[in-house]
């Protein structure tokens, strides 16, 4: 029975691929989420440990999100009560990396933002933030709540292990002044001429506008 189990295994980690070769096209989401299955029943047929115990990094990195997402909220806020959406937008195109590399200083955590429909050009998600994001648009379509969405891992990057979070960003009735549908025309010209490549506009309240990503070298 041994060398049964023994000969299963082998067979599945050699038919594992790397998650970049696996993820791609339209099946992103769902095969990301079918190779992490596979890995974690992979290490549970050899009695190994799925991963390390991240629920620090997880407090950690919604505390990380926190601090970042309430710190630019309140610069948006004091934008348009300055100047309305317009200034808004010129604070969040100039804020918006300093207060994520001033966060990242701080605890030591990357965080950014990432969208499918993407306003800063580094806001565009890498291949294993895609399958996310697309795995969250298929829980949302299905009625999950939206607030709720989450991701977390630890895998192998670089010959490290890496600590990765996702939270799920709704579109909330604020955000549609310069993220929904019919714009103000000074607030469509502010964001041609500091965005020619966005995509970020057409949402609809609840919508998800994209997510908040938290990663982490573990040592």
């Amino acid at each position: 029975m041994n060398k049964l189990l023994l000969g299963i295994s082998i067979l599945i980690i050699l038919s594992a691929c790397d998650e970049n070769k696996q993820i791609v096209g339209k099946n992103d989401a769902v095969n990301y989420i079918a190779q992490k299955e596979m890995t974690e029943s992979t290490q549970q047929i050899n009695n190994a440990p799925v991963t390390t115990d991240i629920d620090t990094e997880i407090i950690q990195a919604r505390s990380v999100i926190r601090t970042f997402a309430g710190t630019l909220k309140g610069e948006l806020q004091a934008g348009i009560k300055a100047g309305g959406p317009v200034t808004a937008l010129e604070v969040c195109n100039t804020n918006a990396p300093q207060i994520a590399t001033k966060v990242a200083t701080e605890s030591g955590i990357q965080v950014s933002r990432v969208s499918l429909k993407n306003r800063n050009p580094d806001n565009a998600p890498n291949v294993w933030q895609k399958a996310i994001l697309e795995d969250f648009e298929i829980r949302n379509a299905a009625g999950a709540d939206p607030t709720t969405l989450e991701f977390s891992e630890v895998v192998e990057h670089d010959g490290n292990k890496e600590f990765r979070f996702m939270k799920a960003i709704p579109t909330g009735g604020v955000c549609l002044a310069c993220h929904g549908e019919n714009l103000a025309s000074d607030v469509q010209e502010t964001i041609t001429t500091l965005y020619p490549d966005d995509k970020a506009t057409n949402f609809k309240l609840g919508d998800l506008r994209g997510s908040f990503v938290v990663t982490k070298t573990l040592h």
